[in-house]
């Protein structure tokens, strides 16, 4: 069982405590930090959050939340173990040309660690600010991934698709990665096909331990039907989705139920003693498994 530490930027918000924080997570047994996205916070907000009971996004205009890769490429040298992931980065709001171009050159430097974390997004007002069409965002987002993945297989790529089409290109420099991995992230229907059909991993946000299990099943089932087998796809799950209170007890379920990386919000570990408490949970959580 892999631990990864979620939304760690929006914990280790400063240049000393973004250091810190990841320094820590090594130490204490984390495999990976992941850093989360919205470019801007609108004013007003009518969007649902879907993961809150009254829809209301945790958070403020004065909640600090980073670029993802910046923060992961300003703290990559400071843990050389640690895996490098966004949680979630919102890819139909990215030129994917220019995201390709941003993932490589950071897998490259981190001696390919990156994992790409992606959602087609929720905040209607955010897209609206960018200039980004909110209708299809689903689709402008499958065919970003092929986008991607094509960009970074090789020289003289050409696409031509209905969001992305350019002649012969070549992005350099490619990832150290031969693959790098893509999470889909999200609870729907659509998002369980979606990386049932062409992900790496599936990361719902549900920190209800049944609604995870049904929704790991309907993931498996899925990628059945796309002539996958299911063993190929990662499954994440939020830490608050461990059943009882037993830390290890809890864990093992997990296991059972086919999760593979457990996130664990930074959100814990923030404010005054928080990273006492962060080196406390490596101890009592991460410290007595074996690998």
């Amino acid at each position: 069982m892999k631990f990864g530490l979620a939304f760690a930027s929006s914990a280790g918000t400063e240049s000393d405590t973004a250091l810190e924080i990841c320094q820590i997570a090594e130490k204490v047994g984390f495999e990976s930090v992941w850093g989360g996205e919205h470019v801007i916070f609108p004013s007003s907000i009518e969007s649902k959050y879907p993961y809150t009971s009254d829809g209301k996004v945790p958070a403020t205009k004065d909640t600090m939340i980073h670029d993802p890769l910046i923060w992961l490429a300003y703290v990559a040298a400071i843990a050389p173990t640690l895996r490098l992931g966004t949680c979630i980065l919102i890819l139909p709001q990215r030129n994917p040309l220019v995201l390709a171009k941003e993932i490589s050159s950071l897998d490259y430097l981190s001696s390919g660690r990156v994992e790409l974390g992606i959602g087609v997004g929720w905040l209607k007002e955010e897209f609206e600010a960018l200039g980004i069409p909110w209708e299809r965002r689903g689709a402008r987002t499958d065919e970003y991934v092929q986008a991607l993945r094509a960009l970074w297989g090789g020289t003289d790529v050409e696409f031509h698709g209905e969001f992305v089409d350019f002649e012969p290109v070549t992005c350099t420099p490619r990832p150290i990665q031969e693959h790098v991995p893509i999470l889909v992230g999200g609870d729907t229907p659509v998002a369980v096909r979606r990386a049932a059909k062409l992900a790496d991993g599936y990361y719902p946000g549900t920190g209800d331990f049944n609604e995870l299990q049904n929704l790991i099943q309907q993931v498996r089932q899925s990628a059945e039907s796309f002539d996958r087998d299911p063993s190929e796809i990662e499954i994440h799950a939020h830490y608050a989705a461990l059943p009882g209170q037993d830390h290890s007890e809890g864990v093992e379920r997990l296991q059972d139920a086919g999760v593979g990386r457990v996130m664990v919000p930074a959100f814990f570990f923030a404010g005054p003693g928080g990273f006492e408490r962060l080196e406390q949970f490596g101890q009592e959580v991460i410290g007595t498994r074996s690998e």
